[in-house]
């Protein structure tokens, strides 16, 4: 069963990955690359499991942290052009 949910989850990692390269917005793209993420942590928790060791698990939720991390820094690198910047709103930029 465990080897059937494996095969899944690569299958939905090659959509997400073509998802990732034909996105017709930069957003959609990011967000295939974030998916992409989130079935990589699955599949070590998967494999994790199906060899017999849990210490894995600690891999993948080290895993989602970064995965989370850059895509908030790409997400916020596309809003301001900028990852110093201090998170303002775009109407707050355009009334100044």
């Amino acid at each position: 069963m465990f080897v059937a949910a494996g095969l899944t989850i690569l299958v939905t990692m090659a959509l997400a990955l073509i998802r990732a390269l034909l996105g017709p917005t930069v957003y959609d793209r990011i967000l295939a690359v974030n998916m992409f993420g989130t079935k990589t942590v699955l599949l070590i928790a998967v494999f994790g499991f199906l060899t017999g060791r849990p210490d894995f698990l600690d891999i993948a939720l080290a895993y989602t942290l970064i995965n989370f991390i850059a895509i908030i820094a790409v997400l916020k690198f596309f809003e301001y052009g900028d990852l110093s910047r201090a998170g303002r709103s775009r109407a707050k930029r355009v009334r100044r």
